[in-house]
C-alpha cells in the first residue's frame, strides 16, 4: 500500500468520523464544558477538562461511525448522505466496526483515569451513543434520545470533579435535551422529504406543520431551565444578563427556519454552536467577576 493509498484511506476514515464537520463535537462539548465549569466552581482541574475534551471527540467520532453502520441501508437513498464513505465503499463495514471499537476503547481508557462513579456513567453514555441510531426506526422523537446521549457529559463532569451528581446537573441535562430537540429538528427539517420516503422517524415529521413553533418552544424551555439552574447555583446577575445572547441567537434561528427553506434550516442547525458558546461565556463571565471582583 503506497503513501497515496494510505492518504485516501485516512481521508475516508476522517469523513466517516465526521472530523471534517466538527459541529457535532461542539454541540456535544459545550454542555460538558458548562458542567465542568460549574462543578469546578470556575476552576476545574485542567487534567479532567483535557480528559473530557478528548473523550468527547472520541465518543462523537465513534457515534458517527456506529450511526453510519446502522443507517447504511438508508443513507444511499438520501441526497445529503449518499456520498458517505460506507455508501461509496471507500470503507468496508468490517473496517468501520473495528474503527468504532477502537475509538470506544480509547475513550474507556481515558475514563478509567477518573473515579468509579464516572466510569459507571460512561457505560450508560456508550450504550446511549450506540443505540441512538436505532431509535430512528420506531421512536417518534429520536432527537430527545439524542439530547440525553449528548448530555451525559453533564452528570459525568459533576461525578468526576465532585464525586456527586447534584440536582442542578439534572436540570442542565433537561436543558440540553430541549436544546437538542430544537437544533436537531432544524437538522431534520432538511431531510424530512427523504425521511418520509424511507420510513425514518424524526421530530420534524412528528411536529409536522407545528415544527417551527415547536423548535422555538424548545429554545424557550432551554433558556428557562438554564435560568432555573442559575438560581439554584446563586449565580450573579451577569450570568442572567448573559442569557440574552443565546435568546437573541434563538430569535435569529426563527428568522432562518420560518420559511422552512432547507439551506436556511441547515444554517440554523450549524449556528447552534454559538448558542452553546454564548451560555458558556455567561458562565465564564460570572466566575471572572467572582474571582477578580473588577467592580469592587
Amino acid at each position: 500500500m503506497n503513501i497515496q493509498t494510505i492518504s485516501i484511506k485516512i481521508n475516508a476514515y476522517e469523513r466517516l468520523m465526521r472530523l471534517d464537520k466538527p459541529i457535532g463535537i461542539l454541540l456535544l462539548l459545550w454542555p460538558t464544558l458548562w458542567a465542568l465549569l460549574i462543578a469546578g466552581n470556575g476552576k476545574p482541574d485542567w487534567i479532567i477538562v483535557l480528559i473530557f475534551v478528548t473523550g468527547t471527540v472520541l465518543m462523537r467520532s465513534a457515534g458517527c461511525v456506529l450511526n453510519d453502520i446502522a443507517d447504511s441501508q438508508y443513507d444511499g437513498k438520501v441526497e445529503r448522505t449518499k456520498h458517505r464513505p460506507l455508501i461509496t465503499n471507500e470503507v468496508s463495514k468490517n473496517e468501520a466496526r473495528w474503527l468504532a471499537a477502537f475509538l470506544c476503547l480509547l475513550a474507556f481508557i481515558l475514563v478509567c483515569l477518573l473515579n468509579k462513579k464516572t466510569m459507571y456513567l460512561s457505560v450508560a453514555a456508550m450504550f446511549l451513543a450506540a443505540t441512538y441510531p436505532l431509535t430512528k426506526r420506531f421512536f417518534a422523537m429520536p432527537q430527545a434520545y439524542l439530547g440525553v446521549a449528548f448530555g451525559m457529559g453533564i452528570p459525568m463532569a459533576f461525578a468526576a470533579i465532585t464525586d456527586n451528581i447534584p440536582m442542578v446537573a439534572w436540570v442542565l441535562l433537561a436543558a440540553n435535551i430541549f436544546w437538542a430537540i430544537a437544533y436537531d429538528t432544524e437538522y431534520a427539517m432538511v431531510d424530512r422529504d427523504d425521511d418520509l420516503k424511507i420510513g425514518i422517524k424524526s421530530s420534524a415529521i412528528t411536529f409536522a406543520k407545528y415544527d417551527v413553533i415547536a423548535v422555538m418552544l424548545c429554545y424557550v424551555i432551554t433558556l428557562g431551565l438554564l435560568t432555573v439552574a442559575g438560581y439554584m447555583l446563586a449565580l450573579s446577575l451577569i450570568y442572567f444578563v448573559g442569557l440574552a445572547a443565546p435568546a437573541a441567537i434563538a430569535l435569529y434561528h426563527y428568522h432562518l427556519i420560518k420559511a422552512r427553506e432547507k439551506s436556511a434550516c441547515f444554517k440554523a442547525f450549524l449556528h447552534n454552536n454559538w448558542f452553546g458558546f454564548a451560555v458558556f461565556l455567561g458562565l465564564l463571565a460570572h466566575y471572572w467577576v467572582q474571582y477578580t471582583k473588577p467592580f469592587g
